[in-house]
């Protein structure tokens, strides 16, 4: 702002103001907002199954007759184990179940509201001040 006098002397006298005005700086950082422990346990299940297994004998019956009497007869059962099967359990592991973990980022906008400053310079005049800014008179606020 110059002050022109009409005087035998120049005399200038300058003042000069600093306009601030606020602007947003956004920026981000990671927090860790969960921990996750992975693993795997082992549950154990008592399975009971019935199986039908098979045995051969070989059999031997005598009937004894008593010659002097026809009434009176024994029998006799011989049994001889032949073959038996027998229960052979073995167990193996299988996959039944196919479990993926990973990470997967996710991109989302979040809308951010705040209310900045800014300094406009003013002129209040009083009385009848002729003010000439950029050439042009005014005589009332300049923004």
């Amino acid at each position: 702002m110059h002050n022109e006098q009409n005087s035998t002397q120049d005399h200038h006298e300058e003042i000069t103001l600093k306009l601030h005005k606020e602007e947003l700086q956004v920026s981000k950082k990671i927090i860790e907002t969960a921990k996750v422990n992975v693993y795997k346990k082992t549950y154990t299940v008592e399975k009971q199954i019935s199986v039908p297994v098979t045995h051969e004998e070989l059999i031997i019956e005598k009937k004894i007759l008593n010659p002097e009497s026809t009434t009176d007869a024994r029998d006799e059962t011989i049994r001889i184990p032949l073959s038996e099967e027998r229960i052979e359990v073995t167990k193996h592991p299988i996959i039944f179940e196919d479990v993926e973990i990973y990470k997967k980022k996710i991109e989302e906008h979040i809308q951010v509201n705040e209310t900045l400053k800014e300094e406009k310079l003013n002129i209040d005049t009083v009385g009848d001040i002729r003010v000439m800014v950029d050439n042009q008179r005014s005589t009332s606020e300049i923004l």
